[in-house]
């Protein structure tokens, strides 16, 4: 993974959120595959593809562990992603990766709570079934 600045990684977890203007900073100066991922962690399937296309596997690893796929997070691990499994892992609800990200990078905690609040939004929205069409 790049070396992003600090205020790449803030934009980052803004554009996550789902600040637009920042997103579409981030795609229109050098970080495409942080902007991308926006796309992909809410469920688009051309933004997966691309993540893959484009060899950030990586951060579709990222977005799989916080869906609670566990080969994703042994992956990060075993590719020296160790950080980015714990992001994966806090976006997943896990209280203790999500402190120890807290204790150690607090921009990555700040991605990774970003990342819960989505992957959660979207899970309450596929159970609520007030959000389903009815029969």
């Amino acid at each position: 993974m790049k070396n992003y600045s600090e205020k790449i990684l803030l934009a980052w977890a803004e554009a996550i959120k789902g600040n637009v203007k920042i997103r579409d900073f981030l795609a229109n100066n050098g970080y495409p595959e942080l902007a991308i991922f926006c796309f992909a962690v809410r469920n688009q399937d051309t933004a997966r593809t691309w993540l893959v296309e484009k060899k950030h596997m990586h951060l579709m690893a990222l977005i799989n562990g916080a869906e609670g796929d566990e080969e994703a997070i042994e992956w990060l691990d075993r590719f020296d992603f160790k950080t980015l499994a714990k992001v994966a892992l806090a976006g997943d609800n896990d209280l203790a990766a999500f402190k120890w990200l807290q204790s150690k990078d607090i921009l990555f905690a700040k991605i990774a709570l970003e990342i819960r609040t989505v992957k959660n939004e979207i899970e309450d929205s596929n159970v609520d079934p007030h959000q389903r069409g009815s029969n």
